[in-house]
C-alpha cells in the first residue's frame, strides 16, 4: 500500500513538472527584432510584407522603426557604437556601408546565406569588400526620371519629350501658359545631385564610361563633360516655382499630387508614394531626356539598398532566419507589390502589374546602365564628394556658382583626400 502511495506521488509530481514547463514554454515572449530604414514613408507597406514572414515565425515579431533619412545615416552609427543598434537596417551602396562594415557592426554573411552566390555581380559589389566578403543583402535598385501631370500636357497638346532641347520647349510652353513648370524645391539638397544632375545629368556627362575615369583619376570634375552637365541643370533654374529655397521634400511632392505644378523630377521610389497621396489625375513619365535624338540614354539604375545584420545583435538565430528569407523570390514580390519602384536584385520571375514602374524598368533593357556620380569611393572620406555634390547644385541654383565654379567646389574638395587626384 506504501508502495502504492509512493508511485502516485511520484507520478503526480512528475505530471505536475511536465504541465508547469509547458505552461512556461508557452507563455514566453516572441523575440521582436528592430528593422531600421531611411525611409518613413515605408511604414504601412513594409508592415504588410513582415506580416508574411511572421504568419510562419510566430515566434519571430519584426518591428519597422524608420528614421527621417537625413538623420539616418549619424543616428544609425551612433546606436551601432552604443551597442544599441536595430538588429536589422538599411544599408547605403558603396562607402556609406562600407564604414559600418570596417568598424566592425555588420555580419559577414557568404557561409551564413551562400545563395548569394547567385545574386548579380554588380549588385553585390556594392556591399561587399575587394576579397568579396559580402556584408549586405543587395535588395533595392532604383531609377530616376520625369513624372508629369497628363491633364496639364493633354490641355495644351504637349508629348512626352525625348531630348533635352524638346524638353527646354515643354518647360517654356507651360510657363507661358502661367502654369507652374517644376514642383521642385532647393531646401532638400540632397535631391539636387541624387536625382537632378545624377539622374538626368548623366545623358551629358558621359554616363558609366566618364564616371569610371573619374574615380581612377583619368579625368576630373572640372572636365567639360561634367560642366556640362552642370550647364544643361542650370538651365531648369527659370522654372522653379517662386521661394524654392523654402520648398522641402515632402512640399514637392504636395504641389505635384495636388495638380499646382506640371512637372516632378525625381525617382521610382516615389510611385508608390504618389499614389498614396491619391492624385485626381493620371501620372505619365519618361525617361531623362538626351541631347540628340538616336542617342542611347544613360540610365541612372542606382543600387539603392541593401538588408544588413548587425553583428551583436542579442537575438542572431532569428535575425539570420529573417535575413534568409530577404533572399528569397517571395520578399521579393512582396516587395515591389507593395513598394512599386523599388526594384529586386534577388534572381527570379516577376510580375510587375503598376505600370509606372514597368516603364522604369522597362527603360533599362536598351540603356546603359550607371549609378549616381560621386557615390563610389569618392565618398569614403572628408570632405565626402556626395555633400560637394549637394552644396555645388544648391550653389548654382541659387547663382552662388557658375557651372564652372560648381565643377571647381567638388573638384577641390575631393583633391584634399582622393589618391588619384593628389597624385
Amino acid at each position: 500500500m506504501r508502495k502504492l502511495s509512493l508511485f502516485l506521488v511520484v507520478m503526480l509530481l512528475s505530471i505536475l513538472l511536465v504541465v508547469s514547463f509547458t505552461l512556461s514554454v508557452s507563455a514566453e515572449e516572441p523575440v521582436t527584432l528592430i528593422f531600421s530604414s531611411w525611409r518613413t514613408e515605408d511604414i504601412d507597406a513594409m508592415n504588410r510584407v513582415n506580416a508574411i514572414f511572421m504568419e510562419k515565425h510566430p515566434d519571430i515579431v519584426v518591428d519597422f522603426q524608420p528614421i527621417k533619412n537625413t538623420e539616418y545615416d549619424g543616428q544609425l552609427a551612433s546606436s551601432l557604437q552604443a551597442g544599441v543598434g536595430p538588429d536589422i537596417m538599411y544599408l547605403r551602396s558603396y562607402d556609406g556601408a562600407r564604414i559600418l562594415y570596417n568598424s566592425g557592426f555588420l555580419y559577414e554573411l557568404n557561409d551564413a546565406i551562400p545563395v548569394l552566390k547567385g545574386f548579380p555581380e554588380a549588385a553585390k559589389a556594392a556591399w561587399s569588400t575587394e576579397e568579396g566578403i559580402i556584408y549586405g543583402v543587395p535588395s533595392v535598385g532604383v531609377t530616376h526620371g520625369i513624372f508629369y501631370n497628363k491633364e496639364i500636357f493633354d490641355k495644351y497638346g504637349l508629348k512626352e519629350p525625348t531630348t533635352w532641347a524638346e524638353f527646354i520647349d515643354v518647360c517654356d510652353t507651360l510657363k507661358d501658359k502661367g502654369e507652374r513648370v517644376l514642383a521642385a524645391g532647393l531646401k532638400d539638397q540632397w535631391q539636387l545631385y541624387e536625382v537632378l544632375y545624377s539622374g538626368l545629368g548623366a545623358n551629358f556627362y558621359g554616363g558609366e564610361k566618364n564616371r569610371q575615369k573619374l574615380i581612377a583619376g583619368e579625368m576630373k570634375m572640372t572636365d567639360k563633360p561634367f560642366v556640362k552637365a552642370f550647364e544643361k541643370m542650370k538651365e531648369l533654374q527659370p522654372y522653379y516655382p517662386k521661394g524654392a529655397t523654402g520648398i522641402g521634400y515632402v512640399d514637392m511632392q504636395m504641389l505635384f499630387t495636388t495638380g499646382q505644378a506640371a512637372i516632378y523630377y525625381g525617382g521610382s521610389w516615389e510611385i508608390g508614394v504618389f499614389e498614396s497621396m491619391k492624385p485626381d489625375f493620371e501620372i505619365g513619365w519618361f525617361p531623362p531626356p538626351v541631347e540628340n535624338k538616336g542617342d542611347t540614354i544613360q540610365y541612372c539604375f542606382h543600387v539603392d539598398a541593401a538588408v544588413g545584420m548587425n553583428k551583436a545583435t542579442k537575438h542572431p538565430k532569428e535575425t539570420l532566419e529573417y535575413m534568409k528569407w530577404v533572399t528569397t523570390p517571395e520578399y521579393a514580390q512582396a516587395l515591389m507589390n507593395e513598394l512599386p519602384g523599388f526594384f529586386s536584385y534577388t534572381p527570379g520571375n516577376y510580375t510587375l502589374d503598376n505600370p509606372l514602374a514597368k516603364e522604369n524598368i522597362d527603360v533599362a533593357a536598351n540603356a546603359d546602365i550607371t549609378v549616381r556620380t560621386t557615390w563610389e569611393k569618392l565618398s569614403a572620406q572628408e570632405p565626402s564628394g556626395n555633400i560637394l555634390m549637394w552644396e555645388a547644385m544648391f550653389g548654382l541654383l541659387t547663382d552662388k556658382y557658375t557651372p564652372e565654379e560648381a565643377a571647381a567646389h567638388v573638384q577641390e574638395g575631393l583633391e584634399e583626400w582622393y589618391k588619384p587626384f593628389t597624385k
